[in-house]
């Protein structure tokens, strides 16, 4: 019984030194919070001050190289193949014969065209000259002709499948690969030949809305290839697409000359720098003194030093992490960068603002923003 009430005693003494511990440490947070409470008060931010920056807009944009034409030669005759005229990297003028295709009875049919239609043209001349006498019917005259007519078509369409037989190469351009052999069997559709002109290449980058409002159709551009990096090559903007892609940008075309040993190579990578026309000195802030985002167009303003008041501003060009003003702020005001989650209007605050070199960094960032891609 006596050690019961022994336990219960020790119990009791133990929670009493925990409560008492607990009291005491709340009293003494209580004390520095209203150390804390009697200070200024002042909510702690950043500020920059407003200035004009000159705003480069010139950006670069990678992308690969494509043949200015690039086709698949197909087959329009049924026939075997007899004579192969080029190889694989071979360059080829346009019209010029690549392969024959078996003509045997493609000759004969158009041997038999021929007779068909010289024999109808004497059936013609003997039916008007009975039809001036009375011996055939005006029906019978307009059949004859019809008929003619229907031998000319089959004449000409046996004289161009005689023709097919040679096939001819449609552009100028080198044969990237070849797909038949001697004695194979083609059909109207088979791959004979691929074809790829080089000498002139298209150069297809994409543009953001920003970048692509300041492009022109023939517009020059600046090409470099990491292959060739001592080496500048010249293009012009030959398309700009009138609607943007899935991820929001603009597909842009480039028109690039080859040199005369033809360097460059479709697939390859390559950068184009568009130098666009110079700005005239703007204002530009901080992506982040916007109160919540960008479309609020509202920011703090640091006023007798030690208060934030709200400002309406209006907004213009998204440049990445720093937004043009196109009113609201004038030069010399201090802005609020940071801490505006802690800010209604009139809040007293007491500011921090950024050293010359951190200064000069956010500056440096407007260019740097307006050159990604």
């Amino acid at each position: 019984m006596k050690r019961t009430i022994f336990t219960i005693v020790i119990v009791v003494g133990i929670l009493a030194l925990i409560g008492w511990i607990l009291i005491n440490n709340k009293k003494e947070n209580q004390a520095k919070t209203d150390i804390v409470a009697k200070g200024t008060g002042a909510v702690i931010v950043r500020t920059a001050t407003v200035s004009k920056s000159p705003l480069n807009l010139d950006f670069s944009a990678n992308g690969n190289f494509a043949a200015w034409q690039d086709l698949s030669l197909l087959a329009e005759n049924s026939g075997r193949i007899t004579q192969i005229l080029v190889d694989e990297g071979a360059h080829v003028n346009k019209g010029q014969v690549l392969a024959r295709i078996d003509d045997k009875y493609l000759s004969l049919a158009l041997q038999t065209a021929k007779d068909n239609l010289s024999k109808l043209k004497t059936d013609q001349q003997r039916y008007e000259s009975s039809f001036k006498t009375g011996g055939v019917t005006k029906a019978q005259l307009d059949e004859i002709n019809l008929n003619v007519r229907n031998a000319e078509n089959q004449f000409q369409e046996a004289q161009r499948r005689l023709a097919d037989s040679y096939v001819k190469a449609p552009i100028a351009g080198i044969i990237n690969k070849r797909n038949i052999e001697v004695g194979a069997y083609v059909s109207p559709g088979t791959a004979l030949f691929d074809i790829v002109d080089v000498s002139r290449l298209k150069l297809l980058v994409n543009a953001n809305e920003l970048q692509v409002v300041n492009l022109k159709l023939g517009d020059q551009v600046k090409i470099t290839s990491t292959v060739f990096p001592d080496n500048v090559f010249s293009g012009k903007i030959s398309f700009i697409a009138a609607k943007s892609d899935n991820t929001l940008n603009y597909p842009v075309e480039i028109r690039v000359e080859n040199s005369s040993n033809q360097q460059l190579k479709a697939g390859m990578y390559g950068t184009a720098t568009f130098e666009l026309p110079k700005q005239e000195p703007t204002i530009i802030i901080p992506r982040g003194a916007f109160v919540g985002s960008v479309s609020s167009n509202e920011v703090f303003i640091l006023e007798n030093g030690n208060t934030a008041k709200l400002r309406k501003v209006t907004a213009g060009r998204n440049l990445g992490e720093q937004v043009e003003i196109l009113s609201g702020l004038k030069e010399g005001e201090v802005i609020i960068t940071s801490g505006q989650i802690n800010l209604v209007d009139g809040t007293e605050v007491k500011p921090q603002a950024l050293d010359s070199t951190k200064q000069h960094k956010v500056s440096n960032q407007v260019a740097d923003s307006t050159n990604k891609n």
